[in-house]
């Protein structure tokens, strides 16, 4: 597992729409490679707001389709 990487995870949660969503790994690649057992992960929506915590990302991320920046 590297930072960056992405996973497509099946959602619990019956109710979603989604079956799935995709994850980033946002983990230092220090903490990944130790013996820390837990990872942090980032879902990754279809919309970009532009909030400081967003960060658009592109085809070229690896995604099907790029976040759209909503009006």
């Amino acid at each position: 597992m590297k930072r960056g990487d992405l996973y497509r995870v099946a959602h619990p949660n019956a109710r979603d729409p989604k079956r799935s969503r995709v994850f980033v790994v946002v983990s230092r690649q220090m903490l990944i490679d130790s013996q820390f057992s837990t990872a942090i992960c980032a879902p990754i929506y279809t919309k970009y707001h532009g909030f400081s915590t967003q960060v658009a990302v592109d085809i070229d991320d690896g995604l099907k389709h790029s976040s759209q920046h909503s009006l």
